[in-house]
């Protein structure tokens, strides 16, 4: 047992190190305002599927690091992250057993919850403007989160050949 732990640990990181990746990725900028929080699908999954394996820390923490990477103002990711990890381990229960098209509705919210805490955020720093351009990582979110779903699950559970 301690193994799969061991092994399910090191899966968890390195989804996440490689959803910090996507994150930080160099696309062109007409391509690049359309790219979701990969960090956040990884978390909400992660924290779906194994609410006793991540959660408020773990958003917390990559959060930082995110800020960080992304050279936003310190604790700015991190909140918007926990704030929706919290959620999702609320609702987890429910959430597992819901359908993939309902399951995307709530990324949706979650996306968008984040996408609006970093918008006050900013905000509160500087006045900026709501573009168009707010909502287009939300909706592309929502729509890899079957893909993002479906190439987790596969890392969580592997299938042995043989």
């Amino acid at each position: 047992m301690r193994i799969n732990n061991a092994s399910s640990f090191i899966r968890i990181l390195v989804t996440l190190t490689l959803a910090m990746c996507l994150r930080i990725l160099p696309l062109p900028e007409n391509i690049a305002v359309f790219n979701p929080d990969w960090v956040l699908l990884a978390l909400v999954y992660w924290s779906l599927t194994l609410p006793e394996r991540v959660g408020i820390f773990h958003a917390w923490t990559f959060g930082l690091l995110t800020d960080v990477l992304t050279g936003r103002l310190l604790g700015q990711y991190a909140l918007a992250y926990a704030l929706v990890i919290y959620l999702c381990l609320n609702l987890h229960k429910r959430l597992r057993h819901f359908p993939l098209l309902q399951q995307g509705i709530f990324i949706f919210f979650c996306l968008l919850l984040s996408q609006i805490l970093l918008f006050f955020i900013r905000n509160i720093q500087h006045p900026a403007q709501l573009h168009a351009s707010f909502w287009l990582p939300v909706f592309s979110g929502t729509l890899v989160w079957p893909i993002v779903y479906g190439i987790l699950r596969l890392v969580r559970l592997p299938r042995h050949m043989g």
